[in-house]
């Protein structure tokens, strides 16, 4: 009897995982575009009510984003009038906060957000986006270890 090899990986796993979150990404942008919202803005949003008032450095390490991307994409919702940088507890830092409109906009696209997941929940499957949720857990926790 031959010898039977372990499948190995094809291509490269960087630009799978793009692809993947582009697909994934053009379901939310579709349904919250009509709030006017980017699945980014949402997600800080959500990320900020929840965990208000902190830092910017800290909800960077939160969400697993560098500064830089942090501090441009917070630009619109600021400039927006959704969210606020008020005083920390330092002369350096600064406290993010959402505004009253901020909370709202964000309650409004809430349902958008609920109809994206649930729409991709049915067409991948519920069983196979739980799996993808234990295995992203997994390999998260194990890259942030190395």
């Amino acid at each position: 009897m031959g010898k039977t090899s372990a499948a190995k990986p094809q291509g490269c796993t960087n630009f799978k995982l793009r692809q993947l979150q582009r697909r994934v990404s053009q379901i939310y942008d579709r349904e919250l575009a009509e709030c006017g919202l980017k699945t980014t803005q949402y997600s800080l949003l959500t990320h900020i009510e929840k965990l208000q008032p902190l830092a910017q450095g800290e909800l960077a390490g939160r969400m697993g984003m560098d500064a830089s991307t942090l501090s441009r994409n917070l630009r619109p919702l600021i400039a927006n009038g959704w969210v606020v940088l008020d005083a920390g507890p330092d002369a350096r830092t600064h406290a993010l906060r959402l505004t009253e409109h901020g909370v709202a906009i964000r309650r409004a696209a809430q349902s958008a957000w609920k109809r994206a997941q649930l729409g991709l929940n049915a067409r991948v499957g519920e069983e196979k986006v739980v799996k993808l949720h234990q295995l992203i857990d997994e390999l998260t926790e194990t890259l942030e270890a190395a």
